[in-house]
């Protein structure tokens, strides 16, 4: 088992590449030194972060250029897991994002990502740089 972890990689604005990365993200989850009860979940949770986060760059950030590519950091440190998802988008105000609305027919498709993100991470912050976006969470994984 492993205290501190460190992936990075970068791969085209497909969404065939989702698999892929959710299994190294499932890896990462099975490796990490954290309590039993804790690894039991987290490889499925951490799976969902980063198909909900990656189709969100990909689908709304850098959705006019194929040829685009979004950056992806899975890190473990000091009892904390970071994912970091980098696209060059226009952006978006984080805090602008309602929470879906619940109905009989099931969940509004605007904003349910952002909701399932919140809901499985500790925090969830969108920052805006010159060279692009990133989509920063972070989960006590103690």
């Amino acid at each position: 088992m492993k205290n501190n972890i460190n992936i990075d990689i970068t791969i085209p604005s497909h969404t065939r590449y989702l698999r892929m990365i959710t299994t190294i993200g499932e890896k990462v989850a099975q490796e990490i030194n954290c309590p039993e009860e804790v690894r039991e979940t987290l490889s499925s949770q951490l799976a969902v972060v980063l198909t909900e986060g990656l189709v969100n760059a990909i689908k709304h950030a850098d959705c006019t250029d194929p040829n685009k590519e979004v950056h992806v950091q899975i890190k473990v440190s000091n009892g904390d897991l970071f994912v970091r998802i980098y696209d060059s988008g226009a952006g978006f105000d984080l805090e602008a994002i309602p929470e879906p609305c619940f109905t009989s027919c099931g969940m509004e498709d605007k904003g349910r990502g952002i909701f399932i993100l919140r809901s499985l991470m500790d925090t969830v912050k969108y920052v805006r740089s010159d060279s692009g976006n990133v989509l920063e969470m972070r989960k006590n994984i103690r």
